[in-house]
């Protein structure tokens, strides 16, 4: 995992620890929705699309287990 990988999971499971157990899924929700919005201003519509495809194929690849 990158550093900057590292960085990112830390940040979030430190939002995650302050937060109830049942807010943590509409926090993580939100922060989907608003990285995907960042990255269409960032890098572009189809950056952001890619990006949102791809965690979509991976929800759907973990449905089966």
């Amino acid at each position: 995992m990158s550093r900057e990988a590292e960085d990112a999971a830390a940040m979030v499971a430190r939002a995650l620890s302050r937060r109830p157990p049942t807010e943590r899924p509409g926090f993580l929700r939100e922060l989907l929705a608003h990285t995907a919005a960042g990255l269409v201003v960032i890098e572009g519509d189809r950056s952001a699309g890619e990006a949102v495809y791809r965690l979509a194929d991976a929800v759907v690849a973990r449905g089966g287990r």
